[in-house]
């Protein structure tokens, strides 16, 4: 049996135009080499899988080329080139830092750097995951990687550029990886099943795509797992149960139930999906972007939005031409609404079941038919029986029109009309005839008499009970109990009540939180609602008699009346305020 590769292994670019989804930073390095502008330090960062160590081979390889190709591409039969893809060259030197981290690794490598290359002009040293470095591993290294030797090229590669000394940023000339869209890796692995003499349609490479998230290694590696399962002849419906991956015909179906307003059917699609084992979350992530899909696949001139196969992204105009977009737009805040609270649910399948409700129901909601109000004049939607027999009955000799009742109708109307009706709506009717027929005479003398204002003696004679009140509270009924009332009359014939506090905080806090609550109890107790609660200050002239609660305030009444303890606090420099 041969020796298996991987395809990750197998197909690695070993060139700037093999490279994929990189095209700005391959131009970029390929221009310094041609005008002979090579940094001493350069740093690759971007997601993993993308490319960053690849291309750091690729451009040792280059620099190293005797007898590069005029598109400035190594040309694979130097002596350099050769070595290199034997892996036996000395001029391209390789250190894992997770594995390397410490100021003695350093420090090896930094007496290796001093070794001029044996071959080939440059020795480039590539430092995989170079934020693994310790903190004083890299206080180390900043002097060699400032000015290194002539012949030395470092190349370090990181997934987390967060994490490097930005002393080291600054002495390196950084490139930010792109992760690769689907569409290039689908091209890609297009090309590796044509290699591979394997058989694939279009939906399930872009499964594969989809499911590597950028990262061009992940969707080797996928592709390699599923043709193990598959064979060479690898179905859709495979793909999807090998990487357990929801299948599209769930959002659709969802969706169609949606528009009919059928919920049961919404109800056993999601049971469906969680007897197979699929998340909960990831299936209404998934709905959310099928929803996304469809606004794009409604808005003209977006397809490039959509990463999807020629035949998916026609049922996708399709669904899309029969929904409202506003039944979108309402859709997707709903999805997204459940995403955000689905790790705070109690229950989460009941609080997933509950949005699908709500989705199922926006259709009927948004076409429903606005209600109209009846007429005022018609009791009763159709005629009545009798009423039709007197309407087809011939007219009767002439007679005053005064001596035609018209009440008798009515009443006939209004008896017969409770029994064609629900309780409810009989109720809710008759509530509605009677505050619309009522004439504002008749309100005007349904309407209460506004009472007088109660006399100053009963609002004083009454005070003590709203002090009495608050008993509860012996600091709020203390002081109601010992202010003084200062009652005036208004100019709408009300009284104002205004009682006194001894300071400041103590008017702020009750106007902040208890006057309305006063005013209210107050109204109860001398039954009338013209009486209104103010609060002021004791003024200067009655300071002396009233009682003295801050702290603040009996300082300030203990140092004006002893010099000895106004002096005392001037010595200790105290803060009174």
């Amino acid at each position: 049996m041969a020796q298996y590769i991987v395809s990750a292994r197998k197909y690695r670019p070993d060139s700037f135009g093999t490279l994929i989804g990189q095209d700005n930073i391959a131009q970029t390095l390929k221009n310094s080499i041609l005008r002979g502008q090579l940094a001493h330090a350069y740093l690759f960062c971007g997601p993993r899988g993308v490319g960053k160590t690849t291309t750091a081979r690729i451009f040792a390889k280059m620099i190293n080329c005797s007898d590069p190709t005029p598109d400035m591409e190594p040309c694979g039969k130097c002596e350099s080139c050769q070595s290199f893809a034997e892996g036996r060259s000395y001029c391209i030197h390789e250190l894992d830092a997770a594995s390397n981290n410490g100021v003695e690794d350093i420090k090896t490598l930094m007496d290796q750097v001093r070794i001029p290359p044996q071959v080939g002009r440059y020795s480039v040293y590539i430092i995989d995951e170079v934020h693994m470095l310790s903190q004083a591993a890299f206080n180390a290294f900043l002097k060699t990687l400032e000015e290194p030797p002539a012949h030395a090229i470092f190349i370090l590669a990181t997934t987390e550029k967060h994490k490097i000394l930005p002393t080291i940023l600054s002495r390196c000339q950084t490139y930010d990886f792109n992760r690769i869209t689907v569409e290039n890796i689908v091209r890609n692995l297009r090309m590796v099943a044509s290699s591979e003499g394997v058989s694939i349609d279009d939906e399930s490479l872009h499964v594969i795509a989809h499911k590597a998230d950028g990262a061009m290694r992940d969707a080797l590696t996928i592709f390699d797992q599923t043709v193990a399962f598959c064979g060479t002849d690898v179905k859709y419906q495979d793909v999807l149960r090998n990487l357990n991956v929801l299948d599209y015909e769930y959002s659709f179906s969802l969706v169609d139930a949606f528009l009919k307003g059928d919920y049961p059917s919404a109800l056993l699609l999601f049971d469906e999906v969680l007897t197979k084992g699929f998340n909960a979350l990831h299936f209404v992530a998934a709905l959310s972007s099928h929803l996304r899909d469809l606004i794009v696949s409604r808005s003209g001139g977006l397809e490039a939005l959509l990463e999807l196969p020629q035949s998916l992204k026609t049922r996708y105009q399709e669904q899309a031409g029969r929904c409202p977009l506003q039944f979108l737009y309402d859709a997707l805040s709903i999805t997204t609404q459940c995403e955000s609270g689905y790790r705070a649910s109690i229950n989460p399948r009941l609080h997933i079941e509950f949005a699908l409700m709500r989705l199922s129901f926006l259709c009927g909601k948004m076409n429903a038919p606005q209600p109209v109000a009846a007429p005022v004049s018609a009791p009763a939607p159709a005629p009545m029986p009798e009423m039709a027999r007197q309407a087809a009955a011939p007219s009767a000799p002439s007679a005053p029109s005064a001596e035609v009742p018209a009440a008798p109708a009515v009443s006939a109307v209004t008896e017969e009309a409770p029994q064609r009706r629900s309780r409810a709506a009989r109720a809710a009717s008759s509530l509605s005839m009677k505050s619309m027929m009522d004439s504002p005479q008749e309100k005007a003398t349904e309407a209460p008499v506004e009472q007088d204002a109660p006399s100053e003696e009963l609002l004083k004679a009454k005070w003590p009970e709203l002090a009495k009140a608050y008993e509860s509270k012996p600091r709020l009924a203390s002081m109601l109990s010992t202010s003084s009332l200062a009652i005036e009359d208004a100019a709408d014939g009300s009284r104002q009540v205004t009682f006194r506090v001894v300071n400041e905080a103590q008017k702020d806090w009750v106007e902040s939180k208890l006057l309305h609550e006063l005013e209210g109890n107050f109204r109860k107790i001398v039954g009338s609602s013209k009486v209104y609660l103010r609060v002021a200050v004791v003024p200067d002239d009655a300071a002396e008699t009233a009682k003295v609660y801050m702290p603040s305030d009996q300082a300030k009444v203990l140092m004006a009346q002893n010099e000895e303890v106004k002096s005392l606090v001037k010595d200790l420099e105290l803060d009174i305020k």
